[in-house]
């Protein structure tokens, strides 16, 4: 298994031996073959997929994700482009084509045939970021005036046609959901038995929901799948487990990129162009460069203090990298448990009286070591400085830090944005301030 593997990692595109490299790959195992193409660019990782039969080169498409799948999009010819496209999920299609340029995504659409294309209609229907645009629309027709029986022989007709069969939505006659029902449930039960005995009552969500919202609940429950409804409680498509995971897993990356201030990338690292990466990191640089000038600003203000004590300059990257840290603990704490559902956004009041006590108490111990440390070797003026500006740096930059991205959720920014870029920046800033402040109070500067 592992030559294989090194095998695979070091393939070599030389024309002549393109029929010795298909059959490496159509001996290779699956995972291995995806694990290659996802960190391979774009032109190569399409050589890779022209190298596969047909039902492996669309399994292998269907894995990546939808950037990488736009990137491929461009590198592969128009015949092949369209196979994939036609042997995606709805859902799936939707995902790639929210990745293209609108005429590509057009051309791919037309291409399609007249089912598959209102099929994949209705997800582009709903708005972005909700979970009518994750879910898959192809649900059993299941009404609650049937038998175990009769619905089994539907189910049977329908199989190939829907996302999954394992747990099944009922409705009444107008398509409203009424219940739910499990294969096990349907298949061990006598024939005759009404569905009305057999179902239950349903766990579903709302079209326009939030996705990611959607995604934190349902997957604690451990269901294989929910039900979509609309405004009118009427059944318009299903969300299955692992689509709910993957949401989750690209919300979790996105907070993590934004948090280091980048955006997500959307696609394995090796597979992303040199100038993607440069994107998705200079606009961030950029605004922290700027707003780095207010630190320079405080600086530029207090230049007459520094001149009088220079003392106090060997503290400031002491001061400003607690006071940036605390914040950002505080920031990634509540940002997290945003995400969770843990807090909400009426919570900001009880999250700041919470990371205020969280803060004096922190700066309670950071300021003794401080004080202790700078008056043995600086003085007690000194040492009175160094421990007060602790106490004051590590409260403030608590409370705001956890104030911060629950204010971002309020008014529709992303909480991670202000978990570590922006809260390091105010953090230096108003730290400073508060430094020179109680510097020229005890030292009469």
């Amino acid at each position: 298994m592992a030559s294989e593997k090194i095998t695979l990692t070091r393939l070599d595109f030389d024309p002549a031996r393109a029929p010795q490299l298909a059959e490496e790959l159509a001996q290779a195992p699956i995972h291995e073959v995806i694990e290659v193409v996802e960190r391979s660019p774009a032109a190569r990782a399409a050589l890779i997929l022209r190298l596969l039969s047909r039902s492996r080169a669309i399994d292998v498409f269907d894995a990546l994700d939808p950037a990488h799948q736009a990137d491929l999009i461009g590198a592969l010819q128009g015949k092949e482009t369209y196979e994939f496209f036609e042997d995606m999920d709805p859902d799936d299609r939707v995902s790639l084509l929210d990745e293209l340029p609108a005429e590509i995504a057009e051309q791919l659409l037309r291409n399609l045939d007249a089912t598959e294309r209102d099929v994949t209609g209705v997800v582009l229907g709903y708005p972005k970021g909700s979970v009518g645009r994750r879910m898959s629309p192809e649900v059993p027709t299941i009404y609650a005036d049937m038998t175990a029986g009769e619905a089994l022989a539907e189910i049977r007709l329908q199989a190939h046609e829907v996302e999954t069969i394992y747990l099944i939505p009922i409705t009444n006659r107008d398509r409203t959901l009424v219940g739910v029902c499990s294969l096990r449930t349907m298949f061990t039960a006598e024939p005759e038995t009404p569905l009305e005995r057999l179902m239950v009552e349903p766990v579903y969500a709302n079209a326009h929901d939030d996705a990611e919202e959607t995604a934190r609940w349902f997957l604690p429950l451990d269901y294989l799948a929910i039900p979509i409804v609309d405004d009118s409680t009427r059944l318009v498509g299903i969300l299955t487990f692992d689509d709910a995971a993957d949401i989750a897993e690209e919300a979790e990356s996105e907070d993590s990129a934004r948090a280091g201030g980048a955006e997500p990338l959307q696609q394995p690292y090796l597979s992303t162009p040199l100038l993607k990466l440069v994107r998705s990191r200079v606009v961030w640089l950029l605004v922290l460069a700027v707003s780095a000038l207010l630190t320079v600003k405080v600086l530029d203000t207090f230049e007459a203090t520094l001149s009088q004590a220079v003392v106090l300059s060997l503290f400031i990257p002491l001061l400003t990298g607690t006071g940036g840290n605390t914040g950002n603990q505080a920031a990634t704490t509540v940002t997290r448990s945003l995400a969770l559902g843990d807090v909400r956004k009426r919570d900001v009041a009880q999250v700041m009286w919470r990371e205020l006590r969280v803060g004096l108490v922190l700066g309670a111990l950071l300021g003794s070591l401080g004080f202790t440390l700078a008056t043995l070797v600086y003085g007690l003026p000194i040492g009175m400085v160094i421990g007060l500006t602790m106490l004051a740096v590590c409260t403030m930059s608590a409370t705001v830090g956890g104030a911060m991205p629950i204010i971002a959720k309020a008014v529709g920014a992303d909480p991670a944005v202000f978990s570590n870029p922006f809260i390091s920046t105010f953090c230096d800033a108003t730290g400073l301030i508060v430094y020179f402040c109680i510097a020229k109070a005890i030292l009469g500067l």
